[in-house]
């Protein structure tokens, strides 16, 4: 049977990778039913208001990064608000939100997916600056660190985790020791690095509504 996640993508017409690996296979449902569920392929590409396109950003943007709508907007009120003093309104929230603590696990490498990722933060498996931490949403910001606790070193999730990340390149803004598995945030990510997979400024126009 189908997955919740999987019909998200469908419906949004976007891979997402919102189930990590999995996405990258044959088995992925927007490779096997490229077309919204339960609408036929032939008939994908009919006129969508201006206010359906910016819906459609904003909920790509949302599950992208595995967030609830009022913790969304919540971002996106919080950068409205201040747009003014902002020369890249776009760009400090992608910063925002590739600076919480479950993304920057999942850029990492740490977990498959950011869904993964905030499950292996509730359970205390990291530490941010050697204290134990497992709020997902706690903004991670340049000189932080990030360990595994100790007391998880010996579990078969974290066994996998040293293994899997010898052959992960890191975006440029995390340093990432193999060897001792330590991270440490060093800069910001940039569009580039970020490839959101929405056209961000229209979820700004979505909320001035």
């Amino acid at each position: 049977m189908q997955s919740n996640k999987c019909k998200i993508c469908r419906r949004l017409g976007t891979k997402l990778f919102l189930k990590g690996d999995r996405c990258l296979t044959p088995k992925c449902a927007m490779v096997k039913k490229p077309y919204k569920p339960g609408e036929p392929s032939k008939k994908r590409g009919r006129n969508i208001s201006e206010y359906g396109k910016e819906l459609a950003e904003k909920q790509k943007l949302k599950n992208w990064y595995n967030l609830s709508e009022k913790q969304f907007s919540n971002y996106v009120k919080a950068v409205l608000a201040k747009k003014g003093k902002s020369k890249n309104p776009v760009l400090v929230l992608i910063q925002k939100l590739e600076g919480r603590f479950d993304n920057v696990i999942f850029r990492l490498g740490f977990a498959s997916s950011r869904t993964k990722a905030r499950q292996l933060i509730s359970h205390y498996h990291f530490y941010v600056n050697g204290k134990r931490m497992n709020i997902p949403s706690c903004q991670i910001v340049k000189g932080d660190k990030i360990s595994i606790n100790p007391s998880s070193m010996k579990k078969t999730v974290m066994i996998e985790l040293a293994k899997n990340i010898k052959k992960y390149e890191t975006p440029a803004w995390l340093r990432l020791d193999k060897e001792k598995v330590e991270a440490e945030m060093i800069g910001q990510a940039s569009m580039e690095e970020a490839l959101p997979p929405s056209e961000v400024s229209t979820i700004f126009e979505f909320y001035s509504r």
